[in-house]
């Protein structure tokens, strides 16, 4: 893919210092971290390392990475890494996408309660699939599967959902034989799932607030009165709550692909951007409502950094989980289980996927292609105080 001619740290570097001058007293410290991490990203500020190709002794001074999760420049290689780990746990089996949405009107309570109530839509949504599934009138089994949580709509505006990656079938409950869905390219049945999902993340709400847990700001201040908060309680049980099933996508072959594109996402990608001017963004979003068409979405620029600062994540949060059989405890001997019992089944038409080697990126010379090696660290001084010296710089975004 090209590089982009426009990037979100472009539009950090102009207008961010101005814009955490109006808001800093909205503007939490993970907030200011990821701005100046965006900021300094690939720069001088963040030192790097003199690099030299292995045949013709070209060198280069190329910049360090933020890593912050929120740089929309950092996160193929830890994509790569992260599913090069996950390759050795798939099964060879179909496998289900399901979605489950917090309702709008959540939407405030969740921004003044991120860690709490993203921790409630992970827990009540896996709650939801494991209750669901080890139901006998559905699939009567233990199950497994990730769920990757992202906060965003495709115009930046604020819309929980946790997508859920399911294998095709579970454990039975005595362990001793794989059970399939019932019928095929059918998982769970979505209205179940709905009403399920919605009834324990209500449950979960009054339980974080009899325990006076939920922070209640502004607009919301009067909720804090158990009579208006019941009262909002019981308005969210007036409409069915969105789960969406997709059909299965194949088996393992497919799987890390398919992973791709929701793990390791941020808010918007550096090429949806198409120009900064004149204090106003403009960028690309697919109108899923209308046959994903493509239009475009023009904000000013410190609405365009207010929402995408919306889906700053709490620090240490974790927005990739594992639940049931492929939950991080024992999830080997588990995996392994699920593998024996396919196999007795007859049902293994393919052998375990070897696990993927980590992925090496190397970079090329752009003066006889060959490979650029490392061969000095620097700081941001050592960077600066050679650049006085006419020594050359590549950018390695």
């Amino acid at each position: 893919m090209n590089r982009p001619v426009l990037e979100v740290a472009d539009i950090a570097r102009q207008a961010g210092p101005a814009y955490i001058e109006r808001h800093r007293s909205q503007l939490a410290w993970p907030h200011l971290k990821a701005l100046q991490a965006i900021q300094n990203c690939r720069t001088a500020a963040l030192g790097g390392h003199l690099d030299a190709c292995s045949e013709c002794g070209y060198q280069a001074i190329s910049y360090n990475s933020c890593r912050n999760r929120h740089c929309p420049k950092c996160q193929t290689t830890a994509r790569e890494q992260w599913l090069a780990a996950r390759s050795a746990e798939l099964l060879p089996v179909p496998y289900y996408h399901v979605v489950f949405t917090l309702p709008s009107a959540l939407s405030a309570l969740v921004l003044q309660n991120k860690r709490l109530l993203y921790n409630l839509l992970f827990h009540a949504s896996a709650e939801t699939l494991l209750a669901v599934a080890a139901d006998p009138r559905h699939l009567g089994a233990q199950i497994g599967f990730l769920s990757v949580l992202h906060s965003w709509g495709q115009r930046l505006d604020h819309h929980p959902h946790v997508h859920c990656v399911v294998p095709g079938g579970g454990v039975s409950p005595e362990g001793s034989v794989w059970k399939h869905p019932p019928r095929r390219g059918f998982f769970l049945p979505v209205r179940v799932l709905s009403r399920v999902f919605r009834g324990k993340f209500v449950v979960g709400l009054k339980r974080l607030f009899r325990r006076r847990q939920l922070q209640f700001h502004g607009a919301l201040r009067s909720w804090s009165e158990a009579k208006l908060f019941r009262r909002f309680l019981r308005s969210l049980f007036e409409s069915d709550w969105v789960v969406y099933a997709k059909k299965p996508f194949g088996g393992p072959e497919h799987v890390l692909q398919y992973l791709a594109r929701y793990t390791h996402r941020v808010a918007i990608s550096n090429h949806r951007l198409l120009s900064f001017a004149d204090g106003q963004v403009t960028f690309r979003w697919k109108d899923y409502a209308h046959g994903r068409k493509q239009r475009k979405m023009t904000l000013t620029t410190d609405e365009f950094l207010r929402r995408f600062l919306l889906h700053v994540l709490p620090r240490g949060f974790m927005r990739i989980r594992h639940f049931g059989f492929l939950a991080n405890r024992q999830r080997g001997e588990h995996i392994a289980q699920c593998r024996l019992l396919l196999l007795s089944q007859n049902s293994l038409h393919t052998p375990a996927p070897a696990p993927a080697q980590p992925v090496v990126v190397r970079r090329l010379c752009p003066l006889c292609a060959g490979v650029m090696e490392v061969r000095e660290r620097l700081t941001a001084q050592q960077i600066t105080f050679r650049s006085w010296g006419g020594q050359s710089f590549v950018d390695t975004s």
